[in-house]
């Protein structure tokens, strides 16, 4: 990616940033092993289930290599931090307080080896964002390095559209854009597009890059997104945006100009290509199915009738693969309560109030655009796809969010050496006076 998506930190990170003498100080800048990092917590939120892919890939395999990269990665942000310097922050307290409920469930309800290994791969995820912390000064870093991360992800899934469209593209799901490289489903293609697609357009908006570079992201992305038929992203996507520039338009003149022309343009999309709209929106499906979310709402009445013990209701039932009676959840206050009850549940809503909370009480800028559009996408995403309350790429956009609001760290000045004091003569000095 070109312009500013391309600038991270300072050559040779903060051990190189010195200063000569007589020149000016320098902040200590993030190094670029901190990018290396995040691209191994987004390899390890990929996941191990979805479609058939060109060469069939043992879901063993795909394991070992998600939790090998969150290894790596806290190794990595352990190297680099060996200080262990971090900011406390309320987000990351409560992430790490969700783990009593996590723990407390998995211990006592008994739900076997799997839970106490997610419980354990949720404290290293954790443990790894706290290492990471320290960079958390404002800036626009981590949405640079989620922006290029997940740009690499759609890569991979734009190379086997074009290798395979049978497999991308398979009856299974309907005819819906699938990872035929690596296993991922619609709804997981259709979040990374439309998150990098936001994101974006706020810098764009911002210039923080220039349009060139924008479109290279945002024009492949929008593709990818729409043949993905992924209901979520597209609205979470258009209201992320819409409350995002909405915080810009009394300060920035462009994001007034492009919040009129996206609202006439969607004005005549909506009345030029409604039927064309419609069929995209449902799918095919009926409307009894469309009704019922495609059959989620039978789930999570399910759910909510089974009888519960009062520790179950509390700490729920121990961290699992977020389905129940064999189907997946797809909600993720019904997950969360599922597998952490209603503590769980509510850690996970005090984390979003926090952070909407403080985007709120900030003043007008980019950072608090960006932000504003991550808690805003993943409120809205909650509804249809679970994940607040484990690792996940959720997770991840509510880290980069914390990140834009943490307050700016304080510039670390390296010492300039001391210039010693050149000693005059005495005779010279009784020749200045006479």
């Amino acid at each position: 990616m070109g312009g500013d998506l391309r600038r991270g930190g300072l050559p040779g990170g903060p051990d190189t940033a010195g200063t000569q003498p007589g020149a000016e100080p320098r902040p200590v800048g993030t190094p670029r092993i901190v990018g290396i990092v995040w691209g191994l917590l987004v390899l390890n939120t990929l996941g191990s289930a979805g479609a058939k892919t060109i060469i069939p890939l043992p879901r063993s395999l795909i394991q070992m290599v998600t939790m090998g990269a969150l290894v790596a990665a806290f190794a990595l942000a352990l190297a680099v931090n060996l200080r262990l310097r971090i900011r406390a922050g309320a987000f990351l307290f409560l992430f790490t307080l969700l783990l009593v409920p996590s723990v407390i469930s998995s211990v006592d309800q008994e739900s076997g080896f799997g839970a106490l290994f997610r419980c354990g791969r949720l404290a290293l995820f954790i443990g790894t964002l706290w290492l990471l912390s320290r960079w958390w000064d404002g800036g626009l870093t981590f949405v640079r390095h989620h922006i290029r991360m997940y740009f690499v992800v759609l890569g991979s899934v734009a190379v086997g559209l074009v290798v395979s469209p049978g497999a991308a593209l398979p009856d299974l799901y309907g005819g819906r854009l699938v990872g035929a490289l690596w296993p991922l489903t619609p709804p997981q293609i259709g979040q990374y597009a439309a998150v990098i697609i936001g994101l974006t357009v706020l810098l764009v908006l911002g210039r923080r890059t220039d349009r060139a570079s924008a479109a290279v992201v945002i024009v492949p992305s929008l593709v990818l997104l729409a043949l993905t038929h992924t209901r979520t992203a597209t609205l979470g996507l258009f209201i992320g945006l819409a409350l995002a520039i909405g915080s810009l338009i009394l300060t920035s003149a462009a994001a007034r100009r492009f919040f009129t022309w996206t609202v006439l343009c969607a004005v005549v999309a909506v009345v030029g290509f409604s039927s064309a709209l419609q069929a995209w929106f449902l799918r095919g499906q009926s409307q009894e199915n469309f009704s019922n979310l495609t059959g989620r709402a039978k789930v999570w009445d399910a759910l909510l009738a089974a009888p519960r013990t009062t520790s179950e209701q509390l700490f729920g039932m121990g961290l699992g693969d977020k389905s129940f009676g064999g189907l997946p959840i797809d909600n993720s206050w019904l997950a969360v309560y599922q597998e952490q009850g209603l503590i769980g549940g509510a850690i996970v809503a005090a984390i979003i109030i926090v952070l909407a909370g403080v985007a709120l009480l900030r003043p007008p800028s980019l950072q608090r655009a960006c932000a504003i559009f991550l808690i805003s996408y993943c409120a809205i995403a909650s509804y249809t796809e679970a994940g607040l309350g484990d690792a996940s790429p959720y997770l991840l956009h509510l880290a980069v969010a914390a990140s834009l609001l943490a307050a700016p760290a304080e510039v670390t000045l390296l010492p300039t050496p001391a210039v010693p004091r050149r000693r005059i003569p005495r005779r010279a000095q009784r020749s200045e006076v006479t």
